[in-house]
């Protein structure tokens, strides 16, 4: 059967005079403890911190570095501070024992040393560092597995909002599958809308909202007759106010969530088709009465559908599609949220190609579009 060795508490000796240092190992070692020593303070900071003992016990009056600031340098270090340190000197000045504590001393023994005083502090203390181990590695578990749960809970929501936003886009498509040819348009303006609302500095949390908002835009097509969506020619005045309640049927069938993604889709859904110059579409907001959102998916809506094919028009090249948004700056569109469009417009090329449509056949849509 195997025996258990038990650790034996170490006490750090620090006195420059050999017969002191002698004198205090020949107490403490019968009493169960081991002794390690230095000759000086400097080599007692190295000792400290090597061997993180139990308890030291430093005389004050040394050669090279003293106990005020060899104590001083070992309540630094974040490790070896939780050791008790035991000011033992001929010293008995109240500005000394004042020093002594501004420097970070636990106690003082007085020389000439008594054996059972000394025997008594050094049991006390030898608790106390027991103890502050104890909570040292009580905190490092806890914080070790507060890690491991936070880890485990970050995972978990990953893979919920990934699931979520699949879900969003899956049913998002309802919508657009009724519109010919769109394949992966709502995945595109909602990660390049994504990528605009980061470029302006909103903060993570808002752009999350808008990545998975975004995909709601034109959800309110489901309320469109197949005769008007469908269309391959311009609309009659007519069929174009039909067209336009897309947005307000959309709204409606998002409202009542008083806040979250539903709401945020819901304000986008109805405000995407306003214009900065107050010519949109349905309440003719202008400017910033439009709410930035709302801003932010009309350009990534409209440079995406420019590139692509419609019903009612065959795709535009990635240059006019660019001068035609240029033309819209400030008229069509926030020329604040323009200029963030053009800044990070390489990032949106890249979504482009990670989200292609199915016609591209394995080629980027920008180049069939160009």
């Amino acid at each position: 059967m195997k025996v258990e060795t038990v650790r034996r508490p170490v006490i750090l000796v620090v006195d420059d005079d050999d017969r002191n240092r002698r004198l205090l190992e020949a107490l403490l070692i019968p009493a169960g403890y081991e002794v390690i020593m230095a000759a000086d303070g400097g080599d007692a900071v190295e000792r400290a911190l090597a061997d993180c003992p139990d308890v030291i016990l430093m005389d004050v009056m040394m050669p090279r570095m003293n106990g005020f600031e060899a104590t001083r340098r070992i309540k630094m270090d974040p490790d070896a501070r939780i050791v008790p340190v035991v000011m033992v000197t001929s010293l008995d000045a109240v500005s000394d024992r004042v020093q002594a504590m501004e420097s970070g001393a636990d106690d003082f023994l007085t020389k000439p040393v008594d054996k059972s005083e000394l025997l008594a502090r050094v049991r006390t203390l030898v608790k106390v560092k027991a103890y502050s181990d104890h909570l040292r590695n009580y905190q490092r578990e806890l914080e070790a597995e507060v890690e491991r749960k936070t880890r485990q809970l970050s995972n978990a929501l990953s893979n919920l909002k990934s699931s979520s936003l699949n879900t969003i886009f899956r049913l998002s498509r309802t919508a657009e599958f009724k519109d010919e040819d769109t394949g992966a348009h709502i995945q595109r303006m909602s990660h390049s809308s994504a990528a605009m609302a980061r470029g302006l500095g909103l903060p993570e949390t808002v752009v999350d909202r808008i990545l998975y908002a975004a995909p709601l835009h034109d959800i309110g097509k489901v309320g469109i007759p197949d005769r008007i969506l469908l269309k391959p020619g311009k609309l009659d005045p007519d069929e174009w106010e039909i067209m336009k309640r897309h947005t307000i049927i959309g709204a409606r069938i998002l409202e009542g969530d008083s806040s979250g993604i539903l709401r945020l889709g819901e304000v986008i859904a109805l405000n995407h088709h306003e214009r900065w110059d107050g010519k949109g579409y349905p309440n003719g907001k202008a400017g910033r009465s439009i709410p930035l959102a709302a801003r932010i998916v009309s350009v990534a809506d409209v440079f995406d559908a420019l590139l692509s094919r419609r019903p009612y028009k065959e795709p535009f090249s990635v240059d006019k599609s660019l001068e035609i948004i240029r033309e819209w700056r400030g008229l069509n569109f926030d020329p604040a949220v323009v200029d963030v469009f053009f800044s990070v417009l390489d990032e949106i090329m890249d979504i482009r190609d990670s989200f292609r449509d199915e016609e591209c056949h394995g080629l980027s849509c920008v180049d069939d579009a160009g």
